[in-house]
């Protein structure tokens, strides 16, 4: 599976991004979808997922400010990021894989390339 991540770049704290992902698979829309965020010396983190079904899943810190949704026939899934902060600063990954039992399992095969978002403050 193909993945292209999209629509980074720098922003001041407070401002927003919008992340774009398009993906390359035939049954797009039976799997979940994912953006996670890695920082240099970290190991990559989960941000938001929603699930083929429209479930969706935040970590704690981006809570309110950011929000995931998917469009099933353009193959997209998008990250919209408001109030951002320099902590949000990371390379983002979009991924393509499975939500079961409230957990959602990565294909690492579909990384594909990052876009880097840049907070100042």
């Amino acid at each position: 599976v193909q993945l292209q991540a999209s629509g980074g770049g720098q922003v001041q704290a407070g401002g927003s991004l919008k992340l774009a992902c398009t993906a390359s698979s035939n049954a797009f829309g039976a799997y979940a979808l994912a953006w996670y965020r890695q920082t240099p010396g970290s190991q990559r983190e989960l941000v938001a997922m929603i699930s083929n079904v429209g479930t969706t899943i935040y970590t704690d810190s981006v809570k309110g400010r950011f929000t995931i949704s998917r469009e099933n026939v353009e193959k997209r899934v998008y990250l919209q990021m408001d109030s951002l902060k320099p902590e949000d600063t990371a390379v983002y990954y979009c991924n393509l894989g499975v939500y079961a039992s409230g957990d959602y399992y990565p294909n690492e095969d579909s990384w594909g390339q990052g876009t880097q978002v840049t907070v100042s403050s």
